[in-house]
Order: structure tokens, then sequence, then C-alpha cells
């Protein structure tokens, strides 16, 4: 049974073996001459404008995570829509089910005012 798994275990050894070499040899051959001007910030051939440490808002994260959670719901909606019909009304219950929870989150989302750019 182990033996089945040999060959998947030798890829993923030989890729992170070559990911790691090439890495470091690229690190040992590569140029490295470094002055100012190179290490210096760029930002589209102008001096930066501010720090490059800049916090963003929470309610960035909660846009991005409700646009990340509505594009997972697509994913399960398309292969339910193309067997809708050999799945009946069991899978027309379930999916129902999985809508009603996902506006849920959605209502509780709004009422808190996630997506409210005040």
């Amino acid at each position: 049974m182990i033996e089945s798994y040999i060959p998947i275990f030798l890829i993923i050894g030989v890729a992170a073996i070559f990911g790691v070499v090439s890495v470091n040899m690229s690190w040992l051959l590569g140029p490295q001459r470094p002055y100012r001007e190179k290490q210096s910030t760029y930002e589209s051939g102008v001096d930066p404008v501010s720090t490059a440490h800049y916090r963003f808002s929470v309610k960035y994260y909660m846009v991005a995570l409700s646009f990340i959670i509505f594009d997972i719901e697509v994913v399960f909606m398309y292969p339910w829509a193309v067997r809708f019909r050999e799945l009946g009304w069991p899978g027309f219950v379930v999916m129902l089910v999985f809508v009603v929870v996902l506006a849920v989150g959605f209502i509780y989302e709004l009422k808190k005012g996630a997506l409210r750019w005040d």
C-alpha cells in the first residue's frame, strides 16, 4: 500500500530540493553590487510619498473576506445548477439551507456596518 506513494514522495522531494538549490544558486552566482540608489524605494520612477508600512482599515479586509465568501458560494452553486435535475428536492433543500446561512451572515455583516465606508 505505502509502496504506491513512493513516486509521489519522490517527486515532492525532488521539487523541494530543486527549489532550495535554485534559490541558493541564484544568490551565490548572481551579481551582488549593492549601492544606495539600487536599494532605495522605487514607486514608478518617483520618490515615495509615504512609508511602505501604511495600515489598512479593518473594513478593507471585511470587504475582501466578503468577496471571497461569495466567490466560494458561486463555486458551490455552479455544479449544483448543472446537476439540479438529478439531485431533485433533497439537493434543492440542501442548497436552500446553504444560501440561507450565507444570507444570514450577509445580513449580520450589513447590520454591523462592515460595508459602510464612513
